[in-house]
């Protein structure tokens, strides 16, 4: 079992201090074990946001829908959807009344991705060491502090 204060040799004036650290330094890790896991399948964990975004909600949505429902608000997502665009993951649909507005839909690609994506997740979960009542305890707590 880790120990934050071994892991970054420190001592911390109270608890908290070091329940605040520890968020800050587990957050930090867990995106550091996301990228590595993203990288062979060539997006980031916000391009795969996007996509699963995407495949729950079943038909192609609007850009502004997609940035409200992004876990990492991100301000380049427009950039984020030109790269899936350009490898095929995502398609841009103009709206003919309004040209203005520009739709969003996954590719048939995207939702093959997702799949392996999906397959090969399932076995490395980072939350297996928990039970169902110990992840519900931790997202409980988490929404509290929030």
């Amino acid at each position: 079992m880790g120990d934050i204060a071994k892991d970054i040799q420190s001592t911390f004036p109270s608890e908290r201090v070091k329940a605040f650290i520890n968020i800050k330094y587990t957050a930090n890790w867990i995106t550091n074990l996301e990228n590595e896991f993203f990288k062979p399948f060539g997006i980031s964990p916000q391009q795969f946001n996007i996509l699963r975004i995407l495949r729950g909600a079943g038909k192609a949505i609007k850009v502004q829908e997609i940035k409200d429902r992004m876990i990492e608000r991100a301000p380049n997502a427009t950039r984020l959807m030109d790269k899936l665009c350009s490898k095929n993951l995502i398609e841009r649909i103009r709206c003919p009344k309004d040209r203005r507005v520009v739709h969003i839909a996954i590719t048939d690609a995207g939702l093959n991705l997702l799949t392996e994506i999906d397959k090969i997740g399932e076995k490395r979960s980072i939350l297996d060491k928990l039970t169902e009542g110990e992840a519900k305890q931790l997202s409980d707590l988490l929404d509290k502090v929030r």
